[in-house]
């Protein structure tokens, strides 16, 4: 037993004073053997809300059944989860990355307060990930990832079909490019069961980083729900963990820079969601690593993306795990010099020694992974782009473009229906700039994701011709001219809260700038007669998340004082 698993012991069987404790315990069917035994939390984020979590239990269970073979005491509590995909477009997305906080609280209040010697967080939807991380590294006792696992691809007309498909379809229809009734085929076909959205999207962009930064076991976080291996897998997890506890290892001993690093170079390589900026700094600042945006642009600058993965390529993440995962990733970087092999992951093994039987080169026969020099990209896709508009900074995703610089007039939009009204209306033209406000962590409140109008955009036709910039945040799902998390957000008076229709924008990827045409005279006196907006909400978690957030620059945290 460690030193601090005995003083946690100590606290339930040493002295009288203690019984009350004691008798808690074997209410719920304890004997005196199993005080000397650890309590090993299983933080379970099963619900019937959304398909990407109502595949869990299966999970949470061969966890516990597998906490008590291994000789510890398997106590499960619950978190809960906001269903992104379902939410997109309403009041209630306003909620998702509010979400991210709850669960981090509930992870580390429950951890804390029952004071636990280790953790195992099971988590399938979008926030459930970097939301369980954040509790685990500020619990900071031995803890391990699982992920629920990516749902399986619908199929219609003999072609694969996921979540984004639907809001594509939305945009076609709209532009009478496709039927009512074909509309409601993808519809019903397009989500077949249980699982995160089956794309490189934000869950499945976090599990990966997550398996990259050594708190996930290999392999683990590509493999679908419904596949027998995603439950031995979190059996697997569940007796790692009671090793770490033994070896006292925990989160913060293995999220260190050079594992969030890793974890980035992960994230370009695959093309992964724009969210996971926002959320690795998040992750960053629980940890208490250094790490800031422009770390972002130096990771990117070097490494390339050569995944084929959607939303700007082809294949779903199913094909990736049939293609090695992030193993296959992860070698392929570690050969390249670009990842830090001596990093320590959960299973007490570096990552150089994780990778050690993986091959040096990517299967035969598929171009899900490819070699880095037929990379699809020679550099990262996730840009960071600054300048009068996004001076603190901003987030672009410029892969499956044709040429990442536009420059074009305004169409300002001070809330997220009147936009996607304007494109299903077909009042949004090729050339134009569309800006979305008033929708950043402050302003949404909760920073939500415009899936809707940038999926309405690529339906009709102008996902390469229109560019798109906001505040608010995009999905995983998301591709095209666009730019999100742009600070400062127009709730606190950035200059995005001073552009009117028709003034000129460029964005330009080439030299990571976001800039608004407007004397800098002109841009004063309209500052001059800006007034912020009153708060939406002022009761309730919502009031409670727009009073404490931090920007989106440095991860949206509300503990950043």
């Amino acid at each position: 037993m460690t030193s601090s698993r005995r003083r946690r012991s100590a606290n339930i069987v040493e002295g009288a004073e203690r019984a009350p404790n004691r008798s808690m315990y074997y209410a719920l069917g304890y004997t005196d053997a199993d005080f000397s035994k650890p309590m090993v939390g299983v933080a379970n984020g099963h619900s019937t809300i959304t398909p990407c979590n109502s595949g869990l239990q299966k999970l949470a269970d061969a966890a516990v059944e597998a906490v008590r073979a291994a000789g510890g005491n398997p106590q499960v509590f619950g978190t809960p989860t906001i269903s992104d995909g379902m939410s997109m477009g309403t009041e209630g997305m306003k909620y998702s990355l509010v979400s991210r906080e709850v669960i981090a609280d509930c992870v580390e209040t429950c951890v804390q307060g029952q004071w636990m010697d280790g953790v195992v967080v099971i988590g399938g939807c979008d926030k459930n990930m970097p939301g369980g991380m954040m509790g685990m590294l500020r619990a900071n006792v031995p803890s391990i990832y699982v992920y629920g696992g990516t749902i399986m691809p619908g199929r219609l007309g003999g072609k694969d079909l996921n979540i984004v498909s639907v809001f594509e379809a939305v945009g076609e229809h709209a532009a009478g490019r496709l039927s009512s009734e074909g509309l409601k085929d993808i519809e019903r076909a397009a989500i077949p069961g249980p699982g995160s959205c089956g794309g490189m999207y934000s869950a499945n962009t976090m599990s990966a980083a997550f398996e990259a930064m050594g708190l996930s076991l290999p392999y683990s976080s590509s493999m679908a729900n419904i596949h027998d291996e995603k439950v031995e897998s979190a059996a697997e997890s569940a007796r790692v963990l009671l090793r770490a506890i033994e070896q006292d290892l925990k989160p913060r001993d293995i999220v260190t820079r050079e594992a969030i690093e890793n974890a980035v170079a992960v994230v370009m390589a695959v093309g992964g969601s724009t969210n996971a900026v926002l959320h690795m700094l998040a992750i960053a600042h629980a940890a208490g690593v250094e790490w800031d945006i422009d770390d972002f642009e130096r990771v990117r600058r070097k490494v390339p993306v050569f995944c084929d993965l959607k939303p700007s390529g082809h294949y779903l993440t199913v094909d990736f795990h049939r293609a090695g995962g992030v193993p296959q990733v992860m070698k392929l970087l570690l050969d390249a010099g670009l990842l830090h092999g001596d990093c320590m992951t959960i299973t007490g093994r570096t990552i150089a020694e994780t990778l050690k039987d993986v091959p040096s080169e990517p299967p035969a026969g598929q171009d899900v992974i490819r070699p880095l020099d037929r990379a699809l990209y020679a550099e990262g896709h996730l840009a960071i782009l600054k300048g009068n508009l996004a001076p603190e900074g901003s987030v672009a995703k410029i892969t499956g473009l044709k040429n990442p610089v536009m420059s074009g007039p305004a169409k300002v939009f001070d809330d997220e229906q009147s936009a996607l009204a304007a494109i299903l209306d077909g009042r949004i033209h090729a050339g134009d700039i569309m800006v979305l406000r008033y929708l950043g962590p402050r302003g949404g409140p909760g920073m939500p994701e415009m899936l809707a109008p940038t999926s309405a955009l690529i339906g009709a036709g102008l996902g390469d011709s229109v560019g798109l910039i906001t505040d608010g945040r995009f999905s995983g799902g998301t591709w095209g001219m666009v730019v999100g998390h742009v600070t400062p957000e127009a709730a606190e008076g950035g200059c995005l809260a001073l552009v009117r229709e028709g003034d000129r924008i460029t964005i330009d990827a080439h030299r990571q700038a976001l800039e608004l045409h407007v004397p800098d005279d002109e841009l004063a006196r309209r500052r001059a007669a800006w007034s912020a907006p009153p708060p939406r909400y002022t009761r309730g978690v919502q009031a409670k998340f727009a009073f404490n957030v931090s920007t989106a620059s440095t991860g949206a945290v509300l503990d950043r004082f």
